[in-house]
């Protein structure tokens, strides 16, 4: 049984509201009736080619198209976009900046700390691209970053990208190890990072590992460092603002290059063996943003948008994105939930913020709180949140209608670092229902096939999620594959295998009837109690939902030649673990969902596991209870929950 969603739509754009869409305004310029997405997305998924040269049109690409937009390939993997392109993507990024705000405004916990004016950045640019220059980066030469969420990883990302330099970033909380393990694959030639960085209301110093990380790299010649604590940074790093104003006047430039050029090295989380280093390619990243942040998200010039994130999680790389359609760009480093919960709300309030971004997990705990959002802001600018990291329950979805804002488009996105972008999401002419994400993505052909590949349909329950065409944003390859490409081995054994060919990406989701989508949780992650595969997001959204329940993760055990399900859940401050909730949450899980889906054993825990981008890590609890290695631990943030998951007596 799985968890369908509420046939009362919680939200229905007016017809007004919905003419004046970007996306109307694309059905249009395409030539389709704007209020019938279907016959939109029908068309943009069997006609590829003329739909992702409309796009690059409307997206107002700049750039040499050629005349080719889509040479179909040996196979999926294979087919190439634009194969005759040339563009460059700080050149996109930096052509429409906003001409009557700010282009980017920077926060942390204290405040706004930041404004930069689009001539500003562009400026920092130049003179940035000239320290790299000096230090001898060329084209395909990689450029690594440490640093929060602020200008600086914005800028740093620019001028690499403006003469041709490959980018990587993670967050500053990573461990010494986890950025080894990522940045040691790619050999970076710079490599730049922060002394200092806030958190919670403490300010964390990096500088203890900032010479371990620079000596762990060989391949870096230049070492630079942002911030000032006390003034005090090693020797053999350059200090930021010093470095750049020594280039202040630099001619900014823009190396055109082919579209499938190395713009991003993406991580995968790398709790089942070393990070995947997922190279992605300049112009299908850009075209698949511009659909996305114009069509999906009806972004426009004017408007302000932030999403909270780190520049580990590849939704950093999608807010950068952002700059390529005219709004300004809000960044915010921190804790969401500091000084107060109402932080974020605080800053939407502030800057007149459009579209909110947050993950799924924090609108599931400011429900669980208690939080009332609308009756202390006001949010009357805000037309879109978005919602990603994980699915979203139909109490979050319930949630933000009652409690943030009745008139607003509520978009549950899903999609990963693999494509840095999305397969399913939001809608803005359609109606938002509690549960499901609204429909597939424009030129995204996604499928849910059962094991044997056969395609299900509405009613059919869940099953992997597949992509059955091509797409611009497929990696260019692995790091490290040989041969590099569509016919790496490991490519190939990642996306391509299990499924004849087709795109499969991990998810296990079902459709609706009203062509809506549900995510049941990673499928890697499945529950198999009695053979009968069971996602694990469906147990969350009920248990999650509980007001004692701060969040859980669920697992399976090998137990008597079978799998029971356990789940484990950290409470709220202020309540107590007892049998009696134990038995309520079962009671909810078997009303809710059915007697397949109660959990054997539950228990209470201080902390649950998770990576560095805040991702729950079922796949190393459930190696970890089953007595296998934990691979790779150093991507873990906090590896000691694995080991109180694993080491609880009720688990023996």
């Amino acid at each position: 049984m799985t968890v369908d969603a509420l046939p009362v739509p919680l939200w229905i754009p007016d017809e007004q509201r919905a003419r004046a869409t970007n996306l109307a305004r694309f059905a249009q310029f395409v030539g389709l009736q704007q209020t019938d997405y279907q016959s939109l997305h029908r068309w943009s998924v069997t006609q590829l080619a003329d739909f992702w040269a409309s796009m690059w049109e409307f997206g107002e690409i700049i750039g040499e198209r050629g005349d080719e937009a889509l040479r179909p390939g040996a196979n999926l993997a294979d087919s190439r976009f634009f194969p005759n392109a040339r563009l460059n993507v700080a050149e996109n990024l930096l052509a429409r900046l906003p001409t009557n705000g700010p282009a980017i405004v920077a926060y942390t916990e204290t405040g706004r700390t930041a404004t930069l004016s689009s001539d500003e950045l562009r400026s920092a640019v130049a003179s940035c691209a000239a320290v790299l220059r000096a230090s001898g980066v060329q084209v395909g030469d990689r450029v690594v970053v440490v640093l929060p969420n602020g200008p600086e990883a914005i800028i740093a990302m620019l001028a690499a990208a403006s003469m041709g330099a490959v980018f990587a970033s993670a967050s500053p909380d990573f461990g010494v190890a986890a950025v080894l393990d990522r940045f040691g694959q790619i050999e970076p030639l710079v490599l730049i990072v922060c002394e200092t960085y806030m958190y919670a209301g403490k300010q964390i110093d990096c500088r203890s590992k900032l010479s371990e990380i620079a000596n762990g790299l060989p391949s870096v010649k230049t070492r630079i460092a942002v911030g000032s604590f006390d003034g005090l940074i090693p020797d053999s790093f350059e200090p930021w603002i010093e470095t750049l104003a020594g280039h202040v006047g630099a001619a900014l430039a823009f190396n055109r290059l082919p579209f499938d050029h190395p713009w991003y090295v993406l991580f995968s989380s790398g709790t089942t063996g070393p990070p995947k280093c997922i190279v992605h390619r300049c112009g299908g990243v850009l075209l698949m943003h511009a659909k996305e942040h114009r069509l999906h998200c009806d972004i426009r010039p004017g408007d302000v948008v932030t999403y909270y994130t780190t520049t580990g999680w590849m939704m950093w790389n999608w807010l950068a994105s952002v700059l390529a359609t005219g709004a300004t760009v809000v960044t915010y480093d921190g804790s969401p939930m500091h000084p107060t919960q109402h932080n974020l709300f605080d800053i939407a309030d502030a800057e007149q913020i459009t579209l909110l971004g947050i993950s799924a997990k924090f609108i599931d705990g400011i429900a669980s709180a208690g939080l009332e959002v609308a009756i202390h802001h006001d949010l009357s600018s805000l037309r879109t949140i978005c919602s990603t990291g994980s699915p979203l329950s139909p109490h979050g979805f319930d949630y933000v209608y009652r409690s943030i804002k009745r008139d607003v488009h509520l978009a549950s996105i899903s999609g990963g670092t693999d494509l840095c972008g999305c397969f399913v999401g939001g809608v803005p002419t359609l109606p938002v229902f509690a549960g499901e994400i609204q429909a597939p993505m424009l030129g995204m052909a996604v499928e849910f096939v059962d094991d044997a590949g056969g395609v299900l349909g509405p009613g059919d329950g869940a099953g992997e999620l597949v992509c059955t065409e091509p797409f611009p944003s497929q990696p260019l390859g692995l790091w490290g594959d040989k041969p590099f490409g569509a016919f790496g081995p490991a490519y190939q054994a990642t996306y391509y295998e299990r499924f004849a060919g087709w795109w499969a990406h991990g998810d296990f989701a079902s459709w609706t009837d009203r062509g809506g989508v549900v995510i049941h949780g990673r499928s890697d992650a499945t529950l198999n109690p009695g053979g009968v595969r069971i996602g694990t997001a469906d147990l969350y959204r009920v248990v999650d939902a509980m007001p004692e329940v701060a969040e859980s993760i669920a697992f399976g055990q090998l137990r008597d030649n079978d799998v029971r399900i356990v789940m484990a859940v950290r409470l709220n401050e202020g309540f107590q673990f007892d049998p009696a909730l134990a038995n309520e949450m079962k009671v909810r899980i078997r009303t809710a969902l059915s007697p397949r889906h109660v959990p054997a054993v539950i228990i209470a825990v201080g902390d649950l596991p998770r990576t560095f981008s805040g991702k729950l890590v079922e796949l190393a609890v459930t190696d970890a209870v089953n007595g296998r290695v934990v691979r790779n631990r150093g991507s873990i943030a906090n590896p000691e929950a694995v080991d109180a998951i694993a080491g609880h007596p009720d688990l023996g």
